[in-house]
Formats: structure tokens, sequence, C-alpha cells
């Protein structure tokens, strides 16, 4: 099993797409990245933290790689907007990766790389992982619990669309 830590944004629509992934064996909504000593949503949406909004995500790598993550990841956000995914501002859902050893950096820069040759300007930063503070119990899972809500019905769709068109063979139905 590995962890990675991603942030893209809102959790709920980052989680809800590696929910959907084969092999994937958790995912948790939390913070991390920031300075303050703990983490709740409230402080972290006020952007005065430091802390981005990210998912742990917990995988069998026999199942579905590392390079998959990071693919499926770099496919289902912007990586090109500074502090910026569709509707949601600031620096809490700038897009990071946070390894968890160091094996994984090499993977997580060439995945960068291989982008940027295509022409983009990738802005997600890379940094070790450090404090993970996990969201708060209505923050897990939230889609599947609150499918009628406004925002996850509008942003998550789409993601959802991709991953079938583009991964079809790493989701889990």
């Amino acid at each position: 099993m590995q962890t990675i830590v991603l942030g893209g944004g809102c959790f709920w629509c980052t989680e809800s797409v590696f929910l959907s992934i084969k092999g994937v064996q958790s995912v948790i909504s939390g913070y991390m990245g920031g300075d303050a000593v703990s983490a709740n949503y409230k402080d972290v949406c006020s952007g005065n933290t430091g802390h981005v909004e990210v998912i742990k995500v917990e995988f069998d790598e026999s199942v579905v790689p590392l390079e998959v993550i990071l693919d499926v990841f770099f496919a289902t956000h912007d990586p090109t907007t500074m502090d910026r995914q569709g509707n949601d501002v600031g620096s809490q859902y700038r897009s990071v990766v946070f390894y968890t050893d160091e094996d994984q950096k090499p993977t997580v820069d060439r995945t960068i790389n291989k982008l940027r040759d295509m022409g983009l300007n990738i802005v997600t930063e890379v940094h070790p992982a450090i404090e993970f503070f996990e969201a708060e119990d209505e923050h897990q899972d939230f889609f599947n619990r609150n499918p009628g809500q406004a925002y996850c019905n509008f942003a998550i769709p789409p993601k959802l669309a991709k991953l079938r068109k583009e991964f079809s063979q790493y989701m889990t139905s």
C-alpha cells in the first residue's frame, strides 16, 4: 500500500474522483501545508492558515500504479491556474502534490515534466508530506452523502465523466 496527498481544489470534488478508482483503499479529506498548529474548515477557508484542502489517498500499487493516480489527478483538475479551481479561489485551493515517500518524487516530477513537454504551464507545487489534519466528519464522503448539494452537482459530474472517458479501465463501476 502507498499513500499520497493531493490538493486539486475543493476536496469534495477530488474525493469523489478517487473513490471511483480500483485499488484505492481509502480517501480522507483534510488539510496540509500550512503553518498553523491546527486546521479546520472555517480557518482554512479564510485563507490565513496556509493549509490546502487535500485528500489523503491510500492505494494498492499492484492494482493502480502511482503513475495512473497522478494522471487521474492532473486530468481531473486544472493544474495551470494559480490558487484557483473554477469558482474556488484562494491559496487553500492550490494544486499541490505531497509525496509520502522519497521514491514517489521522481514519478511526480516525470509526470509534471511530461505535461510541460506537452506545452502546459503547470503550477502544481510538489512537497514532502507534513502533518495531515483530517477534515471534519461532515466533509468525508461528502458527494455520496449529499447528492442534492448544488455545488457538487455542478462541479463533480464533469470530472467523473472525464474519468469514465479517459480512465474507464481503472474505475470501480
